[in-house]
């Protein structure tokens, strides 16, 4: 199949292939816009079971980064990069040297960062081969890695959620479901869990699911049965795609808002949401904390400056996707879309409305 006619296919600007013999590294490099500027995303190291899964994933999570940027209003573009294999296997320092080669052969097109198995300390190692690399504490705002940023964002988000769908005002006593207790979902429940909402939590990795039930006390289920859980909130926290049209009719939650990337198995996912009376809170913008995190911290800012973003994220920009999405009878999903394409598209294709304005930007 071409990369042209792959169904995850949207107009991106370069795919790069890199093979290293020496480290066995194979990596993707998946640059989509950079009409906003240079692609920032994070570079995700991951078991894939084929190439063409590995290909499918870092189309969709560099797209992603870019509607993320566009719509929390980064001047950057959007990209990722994946490392075909297993990170707790796999992973040594000359496979992190060889990224961080690879990374600087593409001279800035594509700014690096931590994601799913790669973790600050291989940021420090591919940093050792490149300046195009953020997220580690050389040049810190405040907590060092996205992780702590991304779940802050999450639990604002859920805050959002709750009060547009709820009409409550605290989490008090709110039930929620975390799917994947890993660096993010952890802090989510340890934040969640302050607030006084009740955490139910499931993990692949046994290891992470006995931390968080040692250290936080959530209550664990099989990880087969935690999104049909009876709750108010549900929090993907994982690998992406785990809302399509089998999971979705077994559903229980009134809202989805977790930090999982491209939740939605695809496109009509969003409509069945909706069509379930479940208020979907898109991915891309409630767990855009990271992001925003490793940009300040490239670019130049202090703590407060991060956590004001994310905040004005909560805010105002989901409240306004919530109502719109309302007032036009349109998933939450399609409205976050056409916002963030008015931003990067802006001059180009996109069709201007009026009445999608993204706030702050």
């Amino acid at each position: 199949m071409s990369v042209f006619s792959h169904p995850e296919f949207d107009g991106h600007e370069k795919l790069v292939f890199h093979h290293d013999r020496s480290s066995g590294l194979k990596a993707i490099v998946a640059i989509h816009n950079t009409n906003l500027g240079n692609a920032l995303g994070g570079c995700r190291m991951w078991n894939y079971a084929s190439d063409d899964d590995a290909i499918a994933d870092v189309l969709r999570l560099s797209k992603g980064m870019t509607y993320k940027a566009a719509i929390t209003g980064l001047n950057i573009g959007g990209g990722k990069s994946v490392i075909i294999g297993n990170p707790r296997r796999d992973k040594t320092p000359e496979l992190l040297r060889a990224m961080g080669r690879f990374v600087n052969s593409l001279n800035g097109e594509y700014i690096t960062a931590e994601d799913v198995g790669i973790y600050e300390e291989d940021v420090k190692v591919i940093a050792s081969e490149t300046e195009y690399v953020t997220g580690f504490d050389s040049n810190s705002v405040g907590i060092n890695g996205p992780s702590p940023y991304t779940a802050y964002g999450v639990f604002r988000g859920i805050e959002a959620a709750v009060r547009f769908r709820l009409g409550r005002n605290n989490l008090e006593g709110i039930r929620v479901a975390i799917q994947g207790v890993g660096k993010v979902g952890f802090e989510l429940a340890q934040l969640l869990i302050n607030a006084g909402a009740e955490v139910t939590a499931a993990d692949i990795f046994t290891d992470n699911l006995e931390r968080a039930v040692r250290e936080l006390g959530v209550i664990p289920v099989p990880a087969d049965q935690i999104l049909y859980q009876q709750v108010e909130v549900l929090a993907p926290c994982a690998m992406g795609a785990t809302l399509n049209k089998e999971t979705i009719p077994q559903l229980k939650a009134s809202i989805v808002a977790g930090s999982a990337n491209n939740q939605l198995g695809d496109r009509s996912d969003g409509e069945r949401l909706t069509e379930a009376g479940i208020l979907y809170v898109p991915d891309y913008v409630i767990n855009a904390g990271g992001l925003i995190k490793v940009y300040y911290q490239y670019f130049g800012a202090d703590r407060q400056e991060v956590i004001s973003h994310i905040d004005q994220i909560a805010e105002e920009t989901l409240p306004r996707i919530f109502s719109v999405a309302r007032e036009l009878r349109k998933p939450t999903s399609v409205i976050a879309d056409e916002l963030a394409r008015e931003r990067f598209m802006a001059g180009e294709f996109a069709q201007t409305n009026a009445a999608l304005t993204v706030v702050g930007i």
